[in-house]
């Protein structure tokens, strides 16, 4: 699972294990394509109903192009789908829900049909300002034609962003920044920071010393810009420079939807894994964990992951956004090549002090992101707001 699914997914069960009954509607996308009559997946068993449909998002030239004549997001449009809003009206007619939960802003193009069927609370989880995010790519990107191009998309999806925040009853911001934005653009209506949580008892940590291991790891899914610039940035300018202090150093790359040419590379002392079963397993192999995030907002799951099971995480202050640590004392930041190369020869240079970084990480994990304790928080705010609407 990649990040997102991960934070919906143990969000739910926190809330199961708090006696909450919750029915799972779920777009069948490509990218998270689930064969239609297989079992289905453990992780979701927790659910009292599971239901999906397939919806085609893939990103087309052609639809690409016809968008630039159209007024819709581009980045919205690709998930209208009229079999989806089939299936959903045909569950509201069905169940009475307290709570609709959209998982990410896309699905707020669903909400009149939500109002015509229903009259549950409607939240929307926003895992980032999904209009920053594109603005930071547009600031960072080269081509001219592109950045152009990357300009006119935004713009769009910011306006669609900013109109759904007025129809939704409840906001869930991941992190403190993120709903400071929110407010900033004029919405005023209940909110509350829920960050991500992860359960402390799936993540059990492997001791490695950078000496015995003298490895480096990155994972994030592949189709996602800033995960794909960052580790770009990572391979043409810090690698080659960590070599030469470190010539038995490797660097190790996991992700969801690798793109072939990154299998195809050859790059000393690098190996791609492409998409790997056990991403727990794969973080804990590598003692020293790199997130070179260049743009983004939101939460970084990797990022917790990576505490929970006691790696020296290093990142940028954009990458650390909604995670509270603080450098040299649970993570090492570095913002640029420099200091990236730095922090890793920090780690060779100070092995005491790096192996109480890990350990201090895994306590502060622990202690601030346990998706039961959030689940607790956010079913204690929902039944709050639930009597306040309502009456």
């Amino acid at each position: 699972m990649d990040g997102e699914s991960i934070a919906i997914n143990y969000l739910s069960k926190s809330l199961v294990e708090l006696n909450c009954e919750i029915t799972l509607l779920s777009m069948n996308t490509s990218k998270h394509y689930y064969t239609p009559g297989e079992k289905l997946p453990d992780e979701l068993a927790h659910y009292h109903a599971v239901h999906y449909v397939d919806v085609n998002n893939e990103i087309t030239v052609k639809g690409a192009f016809l968008n630039l004549f159209s007024g819709d997001s581009y980045h919205v449009s690709r998930y209208h789908s009229k079999k989806f809003s089939d299936q959903l009206i045909k569950l509201l007619k069905e169940e009475k829900f307290d709570i609709i939960h959209l998982e990410t802003l896309y699905l707020t193009q669903f909400i009149d049909i939500i109002r015509m069927y229903s009259d549950a609370l409607i939240v929307l989880r926003s895992h980032n300002v999904e209009f920053e995010i594109w603005e930071r790519l547009t600031d960072n990107q080269t081509s001219f034609f592109k950045k152009i191009y990357l300009e006119y998309l935004t713009k769009k999806l910011k306006r669609f962003e900013l109109k759904m925040l007025k129809e939704i009853d409840l906001l869930l911001a991941i992190t403190q920044r993120d709903l400071k934005t929110f407010r900033s653009y004029g919405y005023l209506k209940a909110a509350k920071v829920i960050p991500i949580g992860l359960d402390t008892s799936d993540y059990l940590a492997e001791d490695k010393s950078v000496f015995d291991h003298p490895s480096i790891s990155f994972i994030g899914s592949l189709d996602w810009i800033p995960n794909m610039e960052g580790l770009e940035w990572f391979l043409n300018d810090i690698w080659p420079r960590l070599l030469e202090n470190h010539p038995k150093l490797t660097f190790h790359v996991a992700g969801r939807n690798m793109p072939s040419s990154y299998l195809e590379r050859k790059i000393k002392n690098v190996y791609f894994h492409g998409e790997v079963d056990d991403a727990k397993a794969f973080i804990n192999s590598h003692p020293i964990t790199v997130v070179p995030l260049l743009s983004g907002s939101g939460m970084r799951v990797k990022i917790l992951e990576g505490m929970f099971l006691g790696r020296i995480v290093i990142t940028t202050a954009l990458g650390l956004e909604g995670i509270d640590a603080h450098h040299k004392n649970q993570v090492l930041i570095a913002e640029t090549t420099d200091e990236f190369v730095s922090a890793i020869n920090f780690c060779f240079e100070h092995p005491m002090q790096t192996q109480n970084i890990s350990h201090r990480a895994q306590v502060f994990a622990a202690r601030n992101y346990d998706n039961l304790e959030i689940g607790k928080e956010l079913l204690s705010f929902y039944k709050m707001k639930h009597e306040v609407i309502t009456t």
